[in-house]
């Protein structure tokens, strides 16, 4: 560990992703998703060597950091759930739908369950209006959801993630 508290094998690799993304045109979103892959997150420590490294400002990293979803300032679980609380699918049931999985991982919106594996979060749109109500787990997307549905794909999730250890 370092005085920013990653490995340095981690560390080496994101330099490497930052020195093949300047290269390209647009390089902050590259950089970004290779930041949220590699470290699981992308803390200040870490946005202060991508604007180093790609001349931007901090402020305008973190401002891309804190708009999307899919970018995280605090450490995330191993697996990620989200639920789509866009207008379609709200409509259709999602509340119902994050009520059942705050129930079932015994976690609320923005949280992640005690042992760091789950972490669960509302979302406003997932792109798949067509499939209301819909939630993802690790970017696999769960469409036509009920709660019958929603219990069976926790508890897979949860028997995958617990037998590996």
């Amino acid at each position: 560990m370092n005085n920013i508290g990653f490995c340095k094998e981690k560390l080496d690799l994101f330099y490497a992703c930052l020195e093949k993304n300047k290269t390209k045109p647009g390089p902050l979103m590259p950089s970004l998703h290779d930041a949220q892959n590699i470290f699981g997150y992308i803390p200040l420590s870490i946005q202060k060597i991508i604007s180093k490294e790609l001349g931007e400002s901090v402020a305008k990293i973190n401002g891309v950091v804190t708009f999307y979803g899919n970018f995280s300032v605090e450490p995330t679980g191993d697996h990620q759930v989200s639920v789509c609380m866009g207008t379609a699918c709200y409509v259709r049931g999602s509340k119902n739908i994050m009520e059942t999985i705050e129930i079932e991982l015994g976690i609320k919106d923005g949280e992640t369950t005690k042992d760091g594996k789950v972490t669960l979060s509302a979302t406003r749109c997932i792109g798949a209006c067509g499939l209301a109500p819909v939630f993802s787990v690790d970017a696999q997307i769960h469409g036509n959801t009920n709660v019958s549905k929603v219990r069976d794909v926790i508890k897979e999730l949860k028997e995958h993630t617990y037998e590996t250890n």
